[in-house]
Parts: structure tokens; C-alpha cells; sequence
């Protein structure tokens, strides 16, 4: 097993560290190793080795191994994990993650150098937590139980600190992730490697990237146009300002360069672009859920008033328009429930319970003015309970070719109902706000995808 291949879907992982080296600035020590072994012997499916310098867990040396793994994970200080990868290298190892930074820039030509010499792969350096496959168990981050649910968004960050905060935010909320990968340094494995991989990845669905900078933009933007053919590719970019794009360079190496061009780029790309963490995960849920949005017509099916309000001006604010209802549509739910007028947003009343919802959505989505709907049921100030959630997803499930997105606003409302879509196909959000965008993210890549009409 060779490549990119190997850092996901090794069948024997060595784990190269040591129980008694602590930089005095770093992140090599005992805590760190120690953590790395305890995730990977109880989440990974295939053999983990260890390799401890002083010798009291595991080998002492690589060399000492019963047989060549397919993976090794490094995290030393700079000078001991060059040894270890050219030790590894020579037992036939070809793929490395290096979880530990502060590689300066001879070092980083060794690694650059044994790349060379022995076609290596590296990920790395300084990628904190490296990689997680949730399909297999691989886990070596140090965050002890952190595995978040299988599902088929796959994350590349180029911050361990920023991947962190997705990883904690897809376990918080019972996101499904395919497999995460932390970039790091980027010496050799970059974000086009990853991308490549993840194109043939049956597993993953949408793709989510964190990059603080891109060195060979003409070919990330020709691998990216291929990709998007299939998967949506959703692309958070830090150091858009002048001070943060200095920063970067330090953080993690990065060219981050003129934010007007990166966005240019982007767009030739084809890639989705978005502004903060939770946006980035609220629309890779909405992407791996439902359909691409067919046209910018939404309609708004509440139990409150207010709220489906705000969601009208969320929805105009993201550039979507409110669907007009078509006459039969109208006469058929005011004919059923007399109370209700099939103004869009319809207001289904605070009483309404499953069965009102199941009719009223049903037809909603029936009407060829509707291209996707936003669905409102809170709890507080109503007879809604959880459990008539699931009229949502049975009702969406009749109209496959049409975008649904729920929002029980609130807190405890939103956890509530979000337990029990959790399973299904509707992304659930907490504001209509976050909801409308969601919504714009499916237009969008609708729009990616659409194939150009020819010219008569």
C-alpha cells in the first residue's frame, strides 16, 4: 500500500514516539504519545506497533518491527523524527504522518530530501492531530473518545486548530464524518493530493477544506473542476485580511496572497465558498442530505408566526425568493384547514401537529412553483412535539427532487427535534438565518453542476 491510500486505509499502523522526551516548547511528550496509543489500540480496526526511543512500550527501533507497516505516525522533536522516517523509510514504510512542528528550513529540505530518496509520502509536518477514518477506526489524535459518527463529509484543514473545532462541533452534534485529515506544513501530501483521493473516495459525499494558502493554484483549480463534476467542495480561507495572511505565513507556512484572488479562483473552481466554522458544516450537512436546490423559489411552512417572518428576510437576504403558491395548491390546504391562508409564508397555526404538517408540506412541495422548502416547528409556544418531526422527513422523502431544511428554533427545541431527524435526511438548523444559507449552498452548486446550454 503506497500514497495518499495508506494515510486512510493502512491494515498495520506504527506508532513512533517516546514515554520520556517533553520539549520545553513543543508538543512531543509522554501525554501526547500516550494519548495517540490509547485512541488508535481501541478505535483501529487493523494492527497498531509501537515504537518507544526508550524502549518501555513496544520496540525500541523501527527496525525491530515483525514485519513493515503500511503507515508510520511520528511525534518527536524536528532532529529525532527525520531519524525515525529515514529508519522508517528503509524498512519500507511508506507513508508518514508527522503530528509534531518546529521544523526549520534545512529540516524541512531532509524531508524533502528523503521524500526523494525513498518515494515517501508525508503529511506534515506540525499536523497536530494528522488523520481519522471513521470507516476503520483510524484515530491519531490525542483527544482521548473523540470519534465522531460515521457519515460522508470528509474534512481537510491545514490548521490543527481549526480542524480541532470541526472535529469537536461534528461530535457535539452528531455530524456524520467520513474521514478528516489535518494538513499541517504541507512538505509534501497537500490539499490537491487529498482532493484526488477523496474524488475516488466512494465514501465521501461533500468535501470541506480549511486553508490559510495554496502554492500550485493552477493545478488545485484544474483538480478542484473535476472534483465538483461529483462532489461539492465547501472551502473556508483564513488570512483574507493583510495582518491575519502575515500570520498565516508563520502559522503554517502558507503563501496566503490576495484574498480578490483566491476568491477569483474559487469561483473558477467551482468551489463553495464560505465565511465562518459553523457555516462550513451547516451547508456540508444540507449538501450530503438533500438535492441540489433546481430554483431560487422557497417555500416557508411554520407553526409560528414570527419566526417564519425572519425566515422570509433570510431567505431574500441569501439572494432566494419566496415561491407564489399556485391557485390549487392554495384552494386545497384553505379547503382542508379553513383557519389557515395559503399565503406564502403559510402559517399552520400553534396547534398544528403531524398531520396538518405531512398535508400541508405534501402539497407544498407538489406545487411546480416550489423548487425547496424551509420548514419551521418549534415546541415552546405550541402543541408541537419531537416525535411530529418525522412527518418532515416522510413527506420529503415523496419529493426526492426537492431541497427540505427544518428549523425548530431555539435551544432546547432545536436539540429536541434534531434527536429525532438525526437519522434521517433532513439537516436541521436552529435560526432560519443559518437555514436560508444552507439553502443558498444547494443553489449553488445546482448551478456548478447544471450542464451549459448550447448556443443556437
Amino acid at each position: 500500500m503506497t500514497g495518499v491510500k495508506a494515510l486512510f486505509e493502512p491494515k498495520s499502523v506504527v506508532l513512533i514516539g517516546s514515554s520520556k522526551i517533553r520539549e520545553k516548547i513543543g508538543m512531543t511528550s509522554p501525554q501526547m504519545f500516550e494519548s495517540v496509543i490509547y485512541n488508535m489500540t481501541k478505535h483501529f480496526k487493523g494492527e497498531t506497533h509501537i515504537v518507544d526511543l526508550e524502549g518501555k512500550k513496544g520496540a525500541k527501533t523501527v527496525s525491530k518491527l515483525p514485519h513493515t507497516p503500511d503507515l508510520g505516525v511520528v511525534m518527536l522533536p524536528p532532529s529525532a523524527s527525520i531519524k525515525q522516517l529515514h529508519n522508517g523509510a528503509k524498512k519500507g514504510i511508506k507513508a508518514f504522518v508527522l503530528l509534531t512542528g518546529g521544523f526549520k528550513n534545512p529540516q524541512r529540505k531532509q524531508l524533502a530530501d528523503l521524500k526523494r530518496e525513498h518515494g515517501i509520502r508525508i503529511l506534515g509536518p506540525n499536523t497536530i492531530m494528522g488523520v481519522i477514518n471513521t470507516s476503520n477506526g483510524l484515530n491519531t489524535t490525542f483527544e482521548r473518545d473523540l470519534m465522531p459518527q460515521r457519515g460522508t463529509i470528509s474534512v481537510i484543514s491545514q490548521s490543527g486548530g481549526v480542524g480541532a473545532c470541526l472535529l469537536d462541533w461534528a461530535s457535539s452534534y452528531g455530524i456524520g464524518v467520513n474521514k478528516f485529515a489535518f494538513m499541517g506544513d504541507k512538505i509534501d501530501i497537500d490539499d490537491i493530493d487529498l482532493l484526488q483521493y477523496f474524488d475516488k473516495d466512494s465514501k465521501t459525499q461533500v468535501i470541506c477544506l480549511y486553508i490559510e494558502g495554496i502554492e500550485k493554484g493552477t493545478e488545485f483549480i484544474k483538480t478542484a473542476q473535476e472534483v465538483v463534476k461529483k462532489k461539492p467542495i465547501l472551502v473556508l480561507k483564513g488570512g483574507k485580511t493583510r495582518e491575519a495572511a502575515r500570520r498565516a505565513l508563520s502559522h503554517t507556512a502558507s503563501i496566503a496572497g490576495s484574498d480578490v484572488v483566491f476568491d477569483a479562483a474559487f469561483k473558477k473552481a467551482g468551489i463553495i465558498r464560505v465565511e465562518d466554522i459553523e457555516e462550513l458544516l451547516n451547508a456540508a450537512i444540507a449538501l450530503a442530505k438533500q438535492p441540489p436546490l433546481k430554483g431560487d423559489n422557497i417555500a416557508i411552512v411554520s407553526n409560528v408566526g414570527g419566526p417564519a417572518i425572519l425566515a422570509a428576510d433570510a431567505i431574500a437576504n441569501v439572494g432566494l425568493k419566496l415561491a407564489t403558491l399556485s391557485e390549487k395548491t392554495r384552494t386545497r390546504i384553505e379547503s382542508r384547514y379553513p383557519g389557515i391562508e395559503a399565503a406564502n409564508p403559510i402559517d399552520l397555526i400553534a396547534d398544528a401537529r403531524r398531520e396538518r404538517y405531512t398535508f400541508v408540506l405534501d402539497k407544498v412541495l407538489s406545487d411546480p412553483n416550489v423548487d425547496g422548502a424551509l420548514v419551521i416547528n418549534m415546541l415552546k409556544s405550541s402543541f408541537f412535539e419531537p416525535e411530529d418531526a418525522l412527518a418532515v422527513a416522510e413527506t420529503s422523502n415523496k419529493h426526492p427532487e426537492k431541497p427540505v431544511v427544518d428549523v425548530p428554533a431555539g435551544g432546547e427545541d432545536f436539540s429536541l427535534v434534531q434527536k429525532v431527524l438525526r437519522e434521517t435526511n433532513i439537516p436541521v438548523y436552529n435560526l432560519p438565518e443559518k437555514a436560508a444559507k444552507a439553502l443558498k449552498a444547494l443553489r449553488i452548486y445546482d448551478e456548478i453542476t447544471k450542464t451549459p446550454k448550447k448556443q443556437s
